[in-house]
């Protein structure tokens, strides 16, 4: 399933203190994205990886780790990208 292997690739690479992944797709089922392939996603992550990074930095991070799953598998990605102490003052 895609959300695991988003999670595994999250995981290994960004030791995340909490990872939520969902899949929105279902309400995509007619855009041209989802006719190719590409599923509607949106992820929560909070990481100390994150510190001192710009909200820039922080997503390319994340498409790194996710790497050819951008260009496949996810056809749109919603990000909320937190440090630990951010997800606090929430």
């Amino acid at each position: 399933m895609i959300i695991d292997l988003i999670k595994q690739k999250l995981n290994l690479a960004l030791s995340p203190k909490l990872l939520e992944v969902l899949d929105n797709s279902a309400a995509h089922a007619g855009h041209i994205g989802a006719q190719k392939g590409g599923g509607h996603y949106h992820l929560t992550i909070v990481t100390e990886m994150f510190e001192n990074k710009s909200l820039v930095q922080r997503h390319q991070l994340i498409y790194q780790a996710l790497g050819d799953m951008m260009k496949q598998d996810i056809h749109a990605l919603g990000i909320n990208a937190l440090t630990p102490s951010e997800n606090l003052s929430r």
